[in-house]
């Protein structure tokens, strides 16, 4: 489908789950955006074939499943797996979500200290992968949470929780050179691996308020009950809102819009803002936050109340 007139086309690639997939036509700001998300089911492949067919007929493309940076302290390191996806794409900018995660999940959190929705101050926040949200991480201390980055246990299969910025950076720094150089898969649930629950240390789970971050890592690991907690995650689909209620969760936080019944990725909309911007990159976090207000962009909040 080749983008016309003032249509602009986004799609999305992911390494996950194919069963994941969905399609939308939206109306902003009195022009319209078709998204479609397309997942591989893990094939490299077939991403990268699906990233190449794209490239110069859709306005922007996601990647998800997978990011293309992580950062350690102020240095950038590049995922070995994902600079070789999109080594041939030339003509359609690429995005993984990083920058608008940066801009928008900041904002978020700031929104709900200061409207009271959620009590952030005080809070106890489990944050199961803190290095790939560093805004939405920073937002959280400076908003007064007590947080425990859950990076290694989760990430890495490691007991060692971190309590603070200094240490995820420290740890970041030192691993990030390794880490990237891996397959993504060592260490992140994609394709299939998505759909399997292995429940680990639920304590952590257990013992925070909120359970923040990034879903395929909650929905893998958490318990299967969570009695009055708070989740602040994204990319949920109408059939993880159904488990996440049988859980007994009490407030769902998505950081994208509920979009005929899932929250898509920051990867499609960061694609999506830079499609209507009409840009050929990433815009910068003041840029995003501009189309957000103008497109009236929000998050959404549901509440489920409590299952016993």
């Amino acid at each position: 489908m080749e983008a016309a007139n003032n249509a602009k086309h986004v799609v999305s690639i992911s390494l996950g789950s194919s069963k994941r997939d969905a399609g939308a036509i939206l109306e902003l700001g009195g022009r319209k955006i078709s998204i479609e998300r397309r997942g591989t089911d893990g094939d490299f492949d077939k991403a990268r074939q699906l990233l190449e067919r794209w490239d110069g007929k859709a306005d922007a493309i996601g990647l998800g499943g997978t990011d293309l940076y992580v950062y350690a302290g102020k240095k950038r390191y590049t995922f070995r797996e994902s600079a070789h996806l999109i080594a041939n794409v030339k003509k359609t900018p690429v995005l993984d979500g990083s920058g608008l995660k940066n801009s928008l999940e900041r904002k978020l959190i700031k929104s709900l200290a200061a409207s009271g929705k959620v009590p952030i101050k005080g809070s106890k926040v489990l944050m199961v992968c803190g290095v790939d949200r560093f805004g939405m991480a920073e937002a959280l201390l400076e908003a007064g949470a007590e947080v425990t980055f859950g990076d290694l246990i989760f990430g890495l299969n490691v007991n060692k929780p971190l309590y603070s910025l200094k240490a995820l950076a420290w740890w970041a720094a030192l691993l990030a050179p390794l880490v990237t150089k891996l397959p993504v898969s060592w260490f992140y649930p994609m394709g299939k691996d998505q759909e399997v629950r292995v429940v680990r240390h639920p304590e952590y789970f257990l013992e925070n308020d909120i359970i923040a971050g990034d879903f395929h890592y909650i929905k893998k690991f958490m318990p299967d009950k969570l009695p009055g907690k708070t989740i602040i995650t994204n990319t949920v689909t109408a059939a993880d809102r159904v488990m996440l209620q049988e859980a007994g969760i009490k407030m769902l936080i998505t950081t994208t819009p509920c979009i005929q019944g899932r929250s898509f990725g920051t990867n499609v909309m960061e694609a999506m803002l830079v499609a209507l911007h009409g840009g050929k990159g990433p815009l910068t976090a003041d840029e995003y936050l501009k189309l957000l207000e103008h497109y009236h962009i929000e998050s959404s909040v549901e509440y489920f109340g409590t299952k016993e």
